[in-house]
């Protein structure tokens, strides 16, 4: 059975007449009783590695620090410790990594920051090949 995923959804096809259903379960987090220490939240091994080579390098400065803000992208979130610091913590850390996008609690407040947009071509295309 051919199952897609459209705009954070999956679908797959009814078996009565073939056509995909939205239908979906959202799984629900409970959070555990103790808050992580905020070092626990993302392992920054390889991104300290890399600003080490990088920093040693011979090249130009400014190559060295385009380079720096690059190896960022291989920091390696927690997210499970993530949610649990933040069922944790005040409600203005909340709002930040909300903000921040380390947890998205509310659908609405997810398009507001930018975290859910929906394409006109991509929809168009999906109602194309697969109907309304």
């Amino acid at each position: 059975m051919k199952q897609i995923n459209l705009f954070g959804k999956q679908f797959a096809p009814d078996t009565n007449n073939q056509k995909y259903s939205s239908k979906i379960e959202a799984p629900i987090y409970e959070p555990k009783n103790k808050k992580p220490h905020v070092l626990e939240l993302c392992d920054e091994t390889k991104t300290r590695r890399l600003i080490r080579e990088i920093k040693a390098s011979m090249i130009p400065d400014e190559e060295k620090e385009f380079l720096i803000k690059a190896a960022q992208r291989h920091l390696v979130f927690n997210y499970e410790k993530i949610a649990d610091y933040y069922a944790h913590s005040s409600p203005e850390m909340q709002d930040l990594m909300e903000k921040s996008g380390l947890v998205i609690i509310d659908f609405y407040k997810a398009i507001e920051y930018g975290y859910v947009k929906l394409s006109e071509d991509i929809q168009k295309q999906y109602l194309e090949e697969y109907g309304s």
